[in-house]
């Protein structure tokens, strides 16, 4: 029969295959979106569930998609995102201090970021994009979920 500390050290493992697991399963969910939104981007089409229209004009969607803010120095937010996403994917790929760290600031750059962006949603365009704030969620609690893997640590040997 294992003792106190195989079986503290056994739940320690638990809780954190299934704080992976969570990070592996929104970023997915994230790149999914965000290569979505490129392909968007890239074809031209209307992005789907989007339900804002105003009386019969672009959706609300298109209207922030195309505005000055969906852009990073020529590089659209989507493919932005889509490279955050594969980015902290990758993250988990490295062990230790530095994979942790890695995912932890990619996540929470992307989370500033996020944030920055639904602000000009709000007060600047007066215009909100599900598709955006779907992904600022996401983001959100990529940021929390990696900075818990990043501040527990790797379980002792």
């Amino acid at each position: 029969m294992a003792g106190p500390a195989q079986q503290t050290a056994a739940r320690r493992s638990t809780r954190r295959d299934g704080l992976m697991i969570a990070i592996l399963v929104l970023a997915l969910l994230g790149t999914l979106e965000a290569s979505y939104l490129t392909f968007v981007h890239y074809y031209g089409l209307k992005a789907l569930a989007c339900t804002g229209a105003h009386g019969g004009g672009q959706s609300t969607c298109a209207q922030v998609q195309s505005s000055v803010y969906s852009k990073l120095a020529g590089i659209p937010v989507a493919v932005l995102g889509l490279l955050g996403y594969l980015s902290i994917l990758g993250s988990l790929r490295i062990k230790g201090d530095l994979g942790r760290g890695v995912g932890f600031c990619i996540a929470l750059i992307g989370c500033g970021f996020s944030l920055y962006l639904t602000y000009r949603e709000i007060f600047t365009l007066k215009e909100i994009c599900e598709w955006c704030v779907g992904s600022a969620v996401l983001m959100t609690i990529l940021a929390t979920l990696t900075g818990i893997r990043y501040l527990r640590g790797e379980p002792p040997a």
